[in-house]
């Protein structure tokens, strides 16, 4: 399919029906935040962010998000932009100072988050209402790139060390490294268990971690770049996306398996050979970011290369749906 058709379904097709919420997406080569009425299908507001935001987290209540300013090659970012999701207006710009390169995120409490600083190797703790950094702790890793958290650990997936740090945020132990597989990336906890599985995009595997132990218990190959991961809210399945190949994967998350993969043959937008993996992943469009719906049936996929975000059945990866987003749309998260 090549992108002008692509374009044309995007604003054409309606949201499945009883779809209801907002999805947040960052566009990396825009600078902005769209968010997307899921009842329509169309972005009711687009925000101005830093520097090419990546990723996104919505706070507990549903009332506010808070976006990672990563920047580029180039120009490394320093800032997370706090968004009232009630206006949606921004409310505040959030300067790291020297923690440059913010990326994964994830919401502690109510005022509260973790973020990843990737150039110095660092988990942040930031105060959102008070604009200030809590807490800096070293991963003792190179390129600290997605955080997950499970009870009082966050766990931070390094994808220059190949492995994941967590953290005790308790302070009561120290930070342990886990070897997992080379370009450590994705990371995510699975419901219903004590595992936390990660994404290694050079090694083409799977990680599964103990929460408790703190060991790998098992690996899974996943060829194709395995970059995101995200599970059915009942952790019985996994959807994978596979960058380099252009895939989706679905995985048995309790036999540890693959069950089956789909391309997505949506064509690349024309300036995406300009783009992070432009020279690497050739036609792919490049799925990164995933989110899931609450009930589990549908999953939401940032398709980078074609500015568009797809709307997958997770039993049968048919797509349902095309989404228009910005350029180069990455991260996402879901508010009621």
């Amino acid at each position: 399919m090549k992108i002008a058709v692509l374009m044309i379904l995007a604003a054409t097709l309606f949201a499945a029906p009883g779809r209801a919420g907002t999805l947040l997406v960052a566009n990396k080569s825009d600078d902005t935040l769209d968010l997307i009425d899921l009842a329509t299908g169309q972005s009711r507001a687009r925000l101005d962010t830093g520097h090419a935001p990546h990723e996104i987290s919505v706070s507990p209540d549903g009332r506010t998000a808070v976006v990672t300013n990563y920047g580029d090659r180039a120009t490394p970012g320093s800032t997370l932009t706090v968004v009232d999701l009630g206006g949606p207006t921004i409310t505040r710009t959030i300067d790291l100072g020297p923690y440059r390169r913010p990326h994964g995120v994830a919401w502690l409490d109510a005022n509260r988050i973790a973020v990843t600083a990737e150039e110095k190797g660092h988990l942040l703790v930031v105060d959102v209402r008070e604009g200030t950094i809590a807490a800096a702790l070293a991963t003792g890793a190179n390129v600290s790139h997605m955080v997950a958290l499970a009870g009082s650990r966050a766990f931070v997936a390094n994808i220059g060390s190949g492995s994941v740090t967590a953290i005790d945020l308790s302070g009561k132990t120290g930070a342990v490294r886990i070897a997992t597989g080379a370009g450590a990336e994705g990371i995510a906890v699975r419901p219903e268990s004590r595992e936390v599985w990660v994404t290694n995009r050079e090694a083409d595997t799977l990680s599964v971690i103990d929460v408790d132990t703190l060991e790998v218990k098992a690996t899974i190959e996943a060829k194709g770049f395995p970059i995101r991961i995200a599970f059915t809210p009942d952790g019985t399945r996994a959807i994978v996306s596979a960058a380099r190949s252009g895939e989706v994967v679905l995985i048995d998350a309790g036999e540890r398996r693959e069950l089956r993969r789909a391309a997505l043959d949506l064509g690349t937008a024309p300036d995406a050979a300009q783009r992070l993996f432009g020279d690497q992943f050739g036609a792919s469009p490049v799925p990164v970011g995933i989110v899931m719906a609450a009930d589990g049936k549908t999953a939401f996929v940032a398709a980078t290369q074609s500015d568009a975000v797809v709307v997958i059945d997770t039993a049968t990866l048919e797509v349902r749906d095309l989404l228009k987003a910005g350029r180069e749309p990455d991260g996402m998260a879901l508010a009621p």
